[in-house]
Formats: structure tokens, sequence, C-alpha cells
């Protein structure tokens, strides 16, 4: 009986891979649709040639560090750069995802590369954690008010992804001249200390390496460490330095035997382990992480048979869009970066200006919502629809935005855009699954907060070079700001010439321009780095690794709003039968009234006439009556 049913089994799936073939085509895999003879690619494959050359610039600067005399006085102590360091405590032959690499940039007058302080993910002993390393190459390894952000940024991915952190400690505290900006707020300093704490608690390790200065408040990164190393000679920690203490308390003594490896490791036991230089502290941090017997480590999130995309990945860099007037069909990103071009699509037919469906990513499921336009009310209540899917299944989100916003007008305003776009932004927040979000394009307006932008607090979120983010358009907001200007001066009664109000609005667009970079961003750390395109796939498959770390969560959303349809001058139920095949809730009695049967699944529809609810209608059709549902029940 077994052997039978296996062969017809096998006959069958034989019969449907024949027909396949025969119709030459294969369900999933997305179409290679790029034109590259047009005049329009080769004129973006132009522009967009430059702006990954001046990323890599930007990037090759910071790389740098504090510069050639910083770098010569940090080898003078036998001192590794940060980044030296972390190439010695990942994996020999793993990657690194450095995040935020340009934060700071052109920021304040002095430049700040990276911020001064590096972090990112990488693999120690196959467990992914979470590296935060001091530059003290760059203002001694001080805290700006941008490196205490980035800082508390990388804890906030760590807590949010169970990852371990290990904070690899050579700083001289804040940086004492923007000390309102650093020390006194909820989101400052203090807030580092703070978030150890808790993650601690929650069983995320905290590991300190200390391989240099440990000065003030910063001495309580090794303090609050589950464990604790410190290099002998160049590292210490004290709450006050010499030079502090001796003006209080009249007392010299030099750093070391104020706070040196020897006193914390031999006398006050506020470290673990005593190093004998540099390459043995991380080594001895090495052995802490495999120590740890965590599960999560990053082969239990990734696979080794995956298949490649079908088309050539650094094509992104050519497709990217530049002019942001111009389409872009975002299934061509789509099939560059998901494991063999497959996609599996959702609702291709309705909403299709957000493509939504399921793929895999170096293996590991995801499902994806990417622009195709404007958002109108079909597209929000299909994308709130397909997050609900992948929320009941686990399933990571990616959202790759090129969007200018919703429909507008008062048409769409009629038809409850408003609401749509609720019920998508309720649906982008609630989600208790990884977020991911990839800025290819533009993204402007509410359509930032539909696709998951910096406000939903996505797990990760990268900008393409070529990519812009603001409020709306800068012409569109010049000619906003025109129109109150204008009317202010004509209350006023003054005059203003259109000499005048055409600088008034130029003004207004290279504002605009400027703040909505991608670089202007980054620096602020409105995102997690600036990337190149042709990476996207290899950093995706990392976050996602990352962030299956979690816990998983239930889902739980607010109060949707209601839809309320208006039938007029109906008087047969067949001029209901458009909205019963839209909804199963629907049915028809025999009396010609419309009765509700509710699903447990599904909210039940209401009938309403003049304002009243009315569980049926009978006998006689009203001259009208409204229909109120749930949108998850209009978009069945």
């Amino acid at each position: 009986m077994i052997g039978t049913l296996a062969r017809r089994i096998s006959s069958s799936a034989s019969a449907s891979s024949r027909l396949t073939r025969t119709r030459n085509f294969c369900l999933g895999v997305l179409p290679d649709t790029i034109d590259r003879g047009s005049e329009s690619f080769a004129s973006n494959c132009r522009v967009m040639e430059g702006l990954i050359s001046q990323l890599h610039s930007h990037i090759h600067q910071v790389m740098k560090g504090g510069g050639p005399e910083a770098v010569k006085r940090n080898r003078s102590r036998n001192k590794l750069l940060p980044r030296e360091r972390i190439d010695c405590l990942i994996d020999p032959g793993s990657s690194f995802l450095e995040l935020s690499q340009l934060a700071g940039h052109e920021l304040y007058e002095e430049p700040l590369p990276s911020g001064g302080i590096i972090t990112g993910i990488g693999p120690v002993h196959g467990k992914l954690c979470m590296l935060v390393a001091n530059d003290p190459t760059v203002k001694g390894g001080t805290y700006y008010p941008i490196t205490v952000k980035k800082h508390l940024r990388a804890q906030e991915i760590a807590a949010k992804c169970r990852l371990p952190c290990m904070y690899l400690v050579d700083s001289g505290g804040a940086f004492l001249p923007k000390q309102a900006e650093v020390f006194p707020d909820k989101e400052n300093f203090g807030r580092i200390f703070y978030n150890q704490a808790l993650m601690s608690a929650e069983g995320i390790p905290q590991i300190a390496l200390v391989l240099g200065s440990c000065t003030a408040g910063g001495a309580y990164i090794p303090a609050m460490a589950d464990e604790s190393v410190m290099v002998k000679g160049n590292g210490t920690i004290f709450l006050a330095g010499p030079p502090l203490v001796k003006a209080a308390t009249g007392e010299e003594v030099s750093a070391e035997d104020l706070g040196g490896a020897t006193v914390h490791c031999r006398v006050s036991g506020v470290s673990d382990y005593f190093a004998q230089d540099e390459l043995h502290a991380l080594a001895i941090g090495r052995n802490i992480i495999k120590n740890l017997h965590m599960a999560g480590g990053i082969n239990d999130h990734l696979v080794s048979d995956y298949k490649e995309p079908l088309y050539n990945v650094e094509e992104l860099r050519s497709i990217a869009p530049t002019d942001l007037k111009q389409s872009l069909d975002i299934r061509s990103i789509i099939a560059r970066i998901v494991d063999g071009s497959e996609f599996d699509e959702f609702k291709k037919l309705y909403g299709t200006t957000l493509v939504t469906g399921f793929a895999r990513i170096l293996g590991q499921p995801v499902g994806i919502l990417g622009n195709n336009g404007i958002l109108f009310n079909e597209s929000a209540l299909k994308g709130a629809h397909f997050i609900e899917l992948c929320t009941q299944r686990n399933i990571p989100l990616i959202f790759l935005q090129n969007i200018t916003g919703f429909m507008v007008g008062s048409k769409s305003e009629a038809n409850g855009i408003a609401k749509s776009g609720a019920k998508m932004v309720m649906a982008v927040s609630c989600a208790k699954v990884p977020k991911i979000t990839v800025i290819v394009g533009g993204s402007f307006g509410a359509g930032n907060y539909a696709m998951c932008g910096r406000a939903y607090s996505p797990d990760f979120m990268f900008f393409w070079p070529n990519a812009r983010i603001s409020v709306m358009g800068g012409v569109q907001a010049a000619g906003v700001l025109a129109q109150i200007e204008r009317g202010n001066r004509k209350k006023a009664g003054n005059q203003w010439s259109k000499e005048e109000e055409e600088i008034f609005r130029t003004r207004v667009v290279e504002a605009y321009e400027r703040e909505g970079s991608a670089y202007y961003s980054t620096a602020r750390l409105w995102d997690d780095g600036v990337i190149d395109p042709a990476d996207t796939r290899k950093i995706l498959g990392l976050c996602i690794a990352a962030s299956m770390n979690r816990k998983p969560e239930s889902t739980k959303y607010g109060v949707f709003r209601m839809y309320f349809i208006k039938f007029k001058q109906v008087r047969t139920p067949q001029r209901l039968i458009s909205f019963a095949e839209r909804s199963p809730d629907c049915y028809f009695d025999l009396q010609g009234g419309a009765n509700i049967r509710g699903r447990k699944a599904v909210p039940v529809v209401l009938l309403f006439k003049n304002g009243e609810k009315c569980d049926s209608v009978i006998g006689t059709m009203p001259k009208e009556f409204y229909v109120a549902a749930n949108e998850r029940v209009l978009a069945s």
C-alpha cells in the first residue's frame, strides 16, 4: 500500500514537472526586466557610479581614525587600532557588519570619524556578538553626543536580538566641553550602564575588555560587566584620575598604582582576568564567549545549500533609482537579493502599487514589502493583511522603501485613505517579528511610517547612497511655504516680488536637498548605515540571522477603524452580490434580506439603517442603508 502510494506521488510529481517544462515557466521565479540598452539605464549607471565612488571615499576616510599623529601615538603605547582589535576577536575569515560607519559625518566643526566609536556584529566562536570598541585615536575615545547615541543604538540592537555584548574599552569618558548634551538626560551617558544592567538581568552576557583608559563614569562599563579582562600596563579603571585625586585629596599616585590591572585583579576584584598584553586579552575574551553555552549561533539560522540569485547582485548599483520621478519595478531589486530569484507574490493583482510576497535570503524565510508607486487604499489593506500573515508565522519582514507617500485628493479622503493607512501603520507598529528596512530610493511623508521608518523601531535600517528622506519633496515644500509666506505678507500689507519669491523657494529646495541626503541622515544616526547596494543581500542575511535569536512573541493589535459602505436605491438583494462576493461573511436569505454570519477569525459585518444596527433586512429593501466592515473583511 505504501509502495503504491509512493509510486502515485512520484508519477504525479513527474507529470507536474513535465507540464512545467513543456510550458517553459517556473513558478515564483522573477523575470529579468532590465533594459540594459536604454539611455535611461546608461544615464542611471553613470550617476550611480559617482555615488558609489563617493560612498567608498567617505568610508576610506573614516577608516583612518583620528589621523596619522594619533595613530602613531597609539602604536607607541603598544596598542592596536580598534578595527584591528575586532579583527583579532572575531572568527578568522568571517565577516564583520560595521554599523553606522559615517556617524558624525560633518556634524561638528571638528571631524569625528565614525563618531569616535566602532560598533557592529560578528561571530566569535560561531556566536554572533555585538562589538563596541572605543577609538582612542579620535579625541582620546571620549564621548560626544553622537558617540553616546551610537553606543546606545548598539545596545538597543543587542537587547532586541539577544546578542552578547563585548565592550573593547579605551576611553577618557565624557567629552567635557559638551557635557550638557552628554551627561544629564535620559538617553545620555548614564543610559549605557542602565542598559547593561537590564541586559544582564535578561541573561544577555556583558563582557568588557579594558585595553586602555576607563575613567569616571566609564569605569562602570567593566564594573557592571558579567566578566571583565584588564591588560597589564595600559588598562586602567578609576572614578577619578591622578590629577583629580591630587586636587581633591593631595595624594600623588600613578595611573597604574591607582587603578591598574594588578590593583583590580589582585586587590579590588573589579576585574576577573589579568592579561599580559592586548592579544592575550582578546584571546581571553574569545574563550569567555566559547564558554557561554548559549543557543543562537550563526549556524543556527544560516544554511549552506541556498541558491544564489539568477541575476548579478552588482547590477543593483545600476538599477538603484537616481531620478525619483522615474518609475522602477521593485521586483528587479527583489530578484537580485532573494535566493534563486524566487518570489511567491501575494495578492499580485490587488493593490499593485505595493508588492508583497514570500522568499528566502541565504536560506532564511522572509516576507518582503516593496513600493511600486504611491499607496492607495487597496495597497495599504494588502500590506496590513500580509503583515498579519507574517506575524502569525513568525516570518521576518523586509521593507524596501521607494515611496512618495499616500494618494491624496477628495476622492481618496472620501474613500477613507486615512483609515487604510492607519491600519497598515498599526500592523507595522504592532508586528513582533524581526523587521529590517532598506531605503532604496525615496522615503517621503507618511509613506515612511507605513513602510517601517525609524520611528517604528525596525531591528535594522539601511540607506542606499542614492536614497532621499524628508516629510515631502523640496519643490513641494517650497510651494507650500511660499503660499504661506505670500499670505502672511498680504495680511501685513507688504509686497512680495517674483524675484524675492524665487530666492525664497530656492533656499527651501536647497535646504531639503541637503537635509534629505543619505549622509545627512546617517551622520545623525537616523539609520544603521549607508551601504553599497551590491552588499544588500549579504547584509540582510546577517541581520536576519542576528534578529532570529530573539524569543518569539505573539502580535496583538489595537482597534481598527471600520469602513462604512453606502448603498443607494437598493431594490433587490441582487444589488448586494458584488459585496457578498468580496466577503464570505455576507449571504442572502430566502425572503430577500441580507443576513450576516460571523466567523471567529474575522469580525462580523454589521448592517445599519439610518444609523441604527439591524441584523437582517427582510421583505421590502430600504432605499439606502450602510454596511460597516472591518478592513480585513473587505480585503478578503
